[in-house]
């Protein structure tokens, strides 16, 4: 069984390779990630997160890929996830005061429909771009709706696989190659440009996550859009605030 789990990753690995992607995770161990190991462990060739209930975690914590930071880039990854949500960070940053904690973008990976692979900032604004939309911060840090289309519907407990694209200051989230959101960030003092890569364990309620097949390639510098060129669409609307702290499944973050 494990020859063949190992036999499937090198075959995977190869044709990825020839796309420009590289591996970020060896099948075998947590080689080149960082992480609390009572929460992270690898079985069956995934990397396997999970906790037991809300008295495990006073904060999110996360698993990080400690290969550098990444500018422009396109990150895929299969996963499945049952009970509380998670989700992929990058271009994000570590809290220094606490352990395996991390700030920045998110691609959330979440059973409720609206928040599905939407757009999540850890730690700053809060709820950006839900699965159907496509939003402009402009440079104030006002989020405007510049388009909508269908929700990308999947069963988050079956594997997916989500992509991230990131190329300057706009960033597509993608469930199997379909888009659930976009968004061009032209606030300047709060987005980034670059930074680390990591996947979450959410506090809370129990959950469980699997990963596999995490592949990055890494893009050319530049591609930030310039606001004065870009304006806001005529047609586009203000979105309501929202309050920047994430609760639990089944409930708006």
């Amino acid at each position: 069984m494990k020859r063949l789990i190992l036999l499937s990753l090198l075959a995977f690995s190869a044709a990825s390779a020839q796309d420009g992607f590289k591996p970020l995770f060896n099948g075998k161990d947590l080689t080149g990630w960082d992480g609390n190991p009572e929460l992270w462990k690898v079985e069956n060739g995934e990397i396997v997160g999970n906790t037991t209930g809300p008295e495990q975690l006073p904060y999110n914590q996360f698993l990080i890929w400690r290969g550098g930071k990444v500018k422009n880039f396109e990150l895929k990854a299969r996963i499945r996830q049952k009970g509380n949500n998670t989700g992929i960070q990058y271009r994000s940053s570590e809290n220094t005061d606490k352990k395996w904690s991390i700030r920045g973008y998110q691609c959330d990976i979440h059973p409720n429909a609206p928040y599905r692979a939407m757009m999540y900032e850890e730690g700053g604004r809060g709820i950006v771009s839900q699965n159907g939309q496509s939003v402009v911060i402009d440079p104030s840090g006002v989020k405007w709706l510049a388009g909508e289309h269908d929700l990308v519907e999947a069963d988050v407990a079956e594997w997916h696989e989500y992509t991230i694209i990131a190329k300057g200051n706009h960033l597509v989230h993608q469930i199997d190659g379909k888009t659930t959101m976009e968004l061009t960030d032209f606030e300047e003092a709060k987005r980034s440009l670059e930074g680390l890569i990591a996947f979450q364990i959410h506090r809370g309620p129990a959950m469980e996550v699997h990963i596999k097949d995490v592949m990055l390639k890494e893009l050319p510098e530049g591609g930030v859009i310039d606001f004065a060129n870009h304006p806001i669409p005529s047609d586009a609307q203000i979105i309501e605030a929202k309050a920047p702290k994430k609760k639990a499944k089944g409930k708006a973050k």
